[in-house]
C-alpha cells in the first residue's frame, strides 16, 4: 500500500466548511472517491483524490476577450 494521507467526512467538513451531508453527497454522487471501511469506521478520503476533486472545482477568471463581450 502507498504511504499516504487519509481524511474522515469530518476532517473534510473541517477543511472545506461545509455541511457533512454535502461531503456524503459528493462520495454517495461519485464526485469525491472515498473507500467504505465499514459502518463504524465510515468513509476514507485520500487527500489527493480531495486535491483532484478540488481542482476540477476550481473556477478560472474568464479570458480578456470573453471580458471584452460581456462589457
Amino acid at each position: 500500500m502507498v504511504d499516504q494521507t487519509w481524511l474522515s467526512v469530518h476532517d473534510i467538513v473541517q477543511k472545506l466548511g461545509v455541511h457533512e451531508q454535502t461531503v456524503r453527497r459528493w462520495i454517495k454522487s461519485g464526485d469525491l472517491t472515498a473507500y467504505l471501511l465499514g459502518d463504524r469506521a465510515g468513509y476514507r478520503i485520500a487527500a489527493a483524490d480531495l486535491q483532484a476533486f478540488m481542482d476540477r472545482r476550481r473556477v478560472r477568471p474568464p479570458t480578456t476577450a470573453a471580458r471584452k463581450r460581456t462589457a
